[in-house]
Protein backbone atom coordinates (compact mmCIF):
# COMPACT_ATOMS: atom_id res chain seq x y z
CA UNK A 1 0.00 0.00 0.00
CA UNK A 2 1.27 3.33 -1.44
CA UNK A 3 1.67 6.45 1.00
CA UNK A 4 -0.99 7.55 -0.71
CA UNK A 5 -3.63 4.98 0.20
CA UNK A 6 -2.53 4.85 3.18
CA UNK A 7 -3.45 8.61 3.59
CA UNK A 8 -6.99 8.25 1.47
CA UNK A 9 -7.84 5.17 4.09
CA UNK A 10 -7.10 7.42 6.91
CA UNK A 11 -9.01 10.19 5.47
CA UNK A 12 -12.64 7.90 4.92
CA UNK A 13 -12.22 5.91 8.23
CA UNK A 14 -12.04 9.96 9.88
CA UNK A 15 -14.60 10.90 7.90
CA UNK A 16 -16.80 7.79 8.91
CA UNK A 17 -16.09 8.24 12.42
CA UNK A 18 -17.32 11.66 12.20
CA UNK A 19 -20.17 10.82 10.75
CA UNK A 20 -21.02 8.57 13.35
CA UNK A 21 -20.42 10.58 16.21
CA UNK A 22 -22.63 13.12 14.77
CA UNK A 23 -25.01 10.83 14.08
CA UNK A 24 -25.07 9.53 17.61
CA UNK A 25 -24.61 13.36 19.26
CA UNK A 26 -27.93 14.53 17.27
CA UNK A 27 -29.66 11.35 18.77
CA UNK A 28 -28.70 12.02 22.27
CA UNK A 29 -29.63 15.45 21.64
CA UNK A 30 -32.85 14.71 20.50
CA UNK A 31 -33.22 12.61 23.76
CA UNK A 32 -32.14 15.26 25.87
CA UNK A 33 -34.46 17.73 24.25
CA UNK A 34 -37.67 15.56 24.36
CA UNK A 35 -36.91 14.65 28.37
CA UNK A 36 -37.05 18.58 28.52
CA UNK A 37 -39.63 19.00 27.06
CA UNK A 38 -41.76 16.47 28.51
CA UNK A 39 -40.64 18.40 31.78
CA UNK A 40 -42.58 21.20 30.54
CA UNK A 41 -45.41 19.27 29.45
CA UNK A 42 -45.52 17.65 33.32
CA UNK A 43 -45.11 13.96 31.83
CA UNK A 44 -44.39 11.60 34.37
CA UNK A 45 -41.30 9.45 33.78
CA UNK A 46 -43.21 6.82 31.25
CA UNK A 47 -44.75 9.30 29.18
CA UNK A 48 -41.24 11.38 29.38
CA UNK A 49 -38.97 8.27 28.01
CA UNK A 50 -41.74 7.83 25.16
CA UNK A 51 -41.73 10.69 24.86
CA UNK A 52 -38.21 11.59 24.23
CA UNK A 53 -37.51 8.13 21.88
CA UNK A 54 -40.14 9.76 19.66
CA UNK A 55 -37.92 13.04 19.18
CA UNK A 56 -35.27 10.20 18.33
CA UNK A 57 -37.17 8.64 15.97
CA UNK A 58 -37.74 12.27 14.20
CA UNK A 59 -34.20 12.26 13.87
CA UNK A 60 -33.96 9.46 11.61
CA UNK A 61 -36.59 11.36 8.88
CA UNK A 62 -35.78 13.90 6.66
CA UNK A 63 -35.73 17.77 7.70
CA UNK A 64 -34.94 16.17 11.07
CA UNK A 65 -33.81 19.40 12.63
CA UNK A 66 -37.19 21.09 11.69
CA UNK A 67 -39.11 17.80 12.61
CA UNK A 68 -38.21 17.95 16.15
CA UNK A 69 -38.42 22.03 16.83
CA UNK A 70 -42.28 21.53 14.54
CA UNK A 71 -43.48 18.61 17.05
CA UNK A 72 -42.26 20.48 20.54
CA UNK A 73 -43.96 24.08 18.93
CA UNK A 74 -47.52 22.11 18.37
CA UNK A 75 -47.06 19.89 22.11
CA UNK A 76 -46.21 23.43 24.13
CA UNK A 77 -49.12 25.12 22.22
CA UNK A 78 -51.79 22.26 22.57
CA UNK A 79 -50.36 22.13 26.22
CA UNK A 80 -50.33 25.63 26.90
CA UNK A 81 -46.77 25.67 27.75
CA UNK A 82 -45.60 29.67 27.24
CA UNK A 83 -41.71 29.28 25.62
CA UNK A 84 -40.67 31.20 22.36
CA UNK A 85 -39.40 29.61 19.34
CA UNK A 86 -36.23 31.33 20.68
CA UNK A 87 -36.13 29.54 23.59
CA UNK A 88 -37.14 26.15 22.52
CA UNK A 89 -34.29 26.61 19.30
CA UNK A 90 -31.33 27.77 22.16
CA UNK A 91 -32.30 24.85 24.81
CA UNK A 92 -31.90 22.83 21.37
CA UNK A 93 -28.79 24.43 20.54
CA UNK A 94 -27.20 23.88 24.29
CA UNK A 95 -28.30 20.66 24.15
CA UNK A 96 -26.54 19.79 21.36
CA UNK A 97 -23.26 20.99 22.65
CA UNK A 98 -23.98 18.79 25.61
CA UNK A 99 -24.62 15.71 23.99
CA UNK A 100 -21.41 16.09 22.08
CA UNK A 101 -19.49 16.25 24.85
CA UNK A 102 -20.81 12.92 25.97
CA UNK A 103 -20.84 11.33 22.83
CA UNK A 104 -17.06 12.07 21.98
CA UNK A 105 -16.22 11.04 26.44
CA UNK A 106 -17.59 8.12 25.69
CA UNK A 107 -15.96 7.04 22.15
Amino acid sequence: MTTFDERKEGFEHGFALGSELAFKAKARRNQMVGLWAAEKLGLDAKEADAYASEMIALHLKPDAEDNVFKRIVADFEKAGVQQSHHQIRRTMMQLQVEAEKLVRESA
